[in-house]
């Protein structure tokens, strides 16, 4: 573990980010270090690449909260990236979360979540803001909204200042979203997999923009609230759309459907997520949440324009290529000949 020198603390903004080797919080390095700000990349283990100039890792456990605050002293913010696997939520989900506001409380910092639509539950309307009721009905929604509950509670108490960006489904930065767990699982073998109605509308989120939006609430210091609901806009696509999307991306990158026609669609097999979800409890948890892909929803990135002004966001083609390109698909630069099919 590096320690960060007084030189590069006193000059920029500090921000710890914990559970920096995540894809958002990886994500929110980079766009920090990127922003100008000096950064501290909490995890247990490495990074597996080099961080950006001006990050620099920190080995210690979010236990450690003692070591934690020593090392960050100054810090404006503390993003907390941390999101165990489905099957550990009932158990670690809110212990770890106290823990990172366990640390900021001790930093006089600004905590900051990345939130999401599980709060609203099936019966959501279809655009959600930051006055949308919370009406959760599965295991994961309730824990989700009393991680906010705790949040809101500390902050009208004077205890703590937070904010939430809640955002639709992450892609890009790597591997672990359904964008290639699922969607673009079989792309090599010419052939797409879409978990829902093709024509129902779905709110994702590029995690670049996504945490150039943490940056810019975070510049924003004290002028926002004691607690900050600020749902994010990203990009709002029916199935259709984002298929169609992904077949464009995969053609600027010279990738082809083999024998040169579209590519296949298929659906994704959710009753047998639920059969198998007896018995494995990872589909089980999976297959709670399959609402989602049932339910039309988009965010209303109004208050978040209102707060930090507006965000330049990624068109959604040149997000789905860098997508496509993190997760080893295509080349930057073909031939401008046909595209060869895809191997």
């Amino acid at each position: 573990m590096q320690t960060p020198t007084p030189s590069t603390t006193a000059a920029r903004p500090l921000a710890l980010v914990l559970g920096a080797n995540g894809r958002f919080g990886a994500a929110a390095v980079q766009a920090f270090a990127a922003a100008g700000w000096a950064v501290l990349a909490q995890a247990r283990r490495a990074p597996a690449g080099a961080l950006p100039p001006g990050a620099t890792h920190l080995g210690l456990p979010l236990d450690d909260a003692a070591g934690l605050v020593a090392a960050a002293a100054g810090a404006r913010v503390v993003v907390h990236a941390i999101n165990p696997l489905y099957t550990q939520w009932p158990t670690q989900v809110l212990p770890l979360l106290r823990q990172g506001i366990a640390v900021a409380q001790r930093l006089h910092a600004t905590l900051m979540l990345p939130g999401n639509v599980y709060n609203f539950g099936k019966g959501m309307p279809a655009l959600l803001n930051e006055h949308t009721p919370q009406d959760a009905h599965t295991r994961k929604g309730r824990i989700r909204v009393q991680m906010e509950s705790e949040l809101r509670a500390l902050a009208a108490a004077g205890e703590l200042r937070s904010v939430v960006i809640r955002a639709g489904d992450f892609f890009g930065g790597g591997t672990g979203s359904w964008l290639d767990l699922v969607i673009v699982k079989s792309l090599r073998q010419g052939r797409l997999v879409y978990p829902g109605p093709l024509d129902l509308p779905h709110a994702w989120a590029y995690l670049p923009d996504l945490a150039r939006g943490f940056v810019a609430a975070a510049s924003r210091g004290g002028e926002l609230p004691a607690f900050t609901d600020l749902p994010f806009a990203g990009h709002t696509l029916t199935g259709a759309q984002l298929l169609d999307a992904i077949e464009r991306a995969a053609a600027s990158l010279g990738l082809a459907a083999r024998g040169g026609g579209a590519l296949k669609r298929g659906r994704l097999p959710w009753l047998l997520f639920k059969l198998g979800g007896l018995v494995v409890p990872m589909l089980r948890e999976v297959a709670e949440m399959s609402y989602l892909w049932h339910v039309p929803h988009a965010l209303d990135g109004a208050a978040l324009a209102r707060a930090v002004g507006p965000l330049p966001g990624t068109p959604i083609d040149a997000a789905l290529r860098e997508a496509l390109l993190a997760l080893g698909f295509g080349t930057p630069a073909h031939a401008e000949h046909a595209a060869p099919a895809l191997r």
